[in-house]
Formats: C-alpha cells, sequence, structure tokens
C-alpha cells in the first residue's frame, strides 16, 4: 500500500518537473523584428483561424442536421401517442371500460 502511494507521488512530481508551460510569444524575440517575419506570422495566425472557422462551421452544420432530425424524430413520436391516447379516450367513453385505466 505504502509503495502504490509512493509510486504515485513519485509519478505525479516527474509530470510535474517534465511538464513545462507552453509560454507566450516572447514581443522581444529577434526573429520577429522584421517586417516580413510579422507578416509571415500574421498569414499563419490568418489561416489557423480560417481552418478553425471552417472546422467549426462544418461541426455546427452537422449538429443542427442531427438536432433537426431529432426534433422531426420527438414530434412524430409525439403525434403517434397523442393518436393512441385520443384513440383509448374514445373507447372508454364509448364504453369499453379496458380503455380506462391507460
Amino acid at each position: 500500500m505504502h509503495f502504490l502511494r509512493f509510486a504515485g507521488a513519485l509519478a505525479l512530481a516527474v509530470v510535474a518537473v517534465t511538464a513545462a508551460p507552453a509560454l507566450a510569444d516572447d514581443p522581444n524575440d529577434p526573429t520577429m523584428r522584421s517586417a516580413a517575419a510579422k507578416a509571415r506570422d500574421r498569414a499563419i495566425i490568418k489561416r489557423l483561424n480560417q481552418e478553425q472557422l471552417r472546422y467549426v462551421q462544418q461541426r455546427d452544420a452537422r449538429l443542427a442536421a442531427g438536432n433537426a432530425a431529432s426534433r422531426e424524430w420527438a414530434a412524430k413520436e409525439n403525434a403517434r401517442r397523442m393518436a393512441t391516447w385520443r384513440h383509448a379516450v374514445r373507447m372508454c367513453e364509448s364504453g369499453r371500460h379496458k380503455y380506462c385505466a391507460r
């Protein structure tokens, strides 16, 4: 039992020491001093943003289609259940009492 605690603590310590935090862009980075480097960086960021936008739009379209299909199924199921209930009410009111318990 003590070994497992020690092993878990050791694994956590190794992960904590080896995982370095990601640093934001350094404004003093010497490779970003030229206008060409900044323009290249802007172009890369713009491309990445456009790719992400395209991904999100496609994902949202898939989700919207799934939601529409789900709503359509729910509406049909509700209509079916209401028709069954209305039938039971008519049968109960006409004297067929086995339908009254529903």
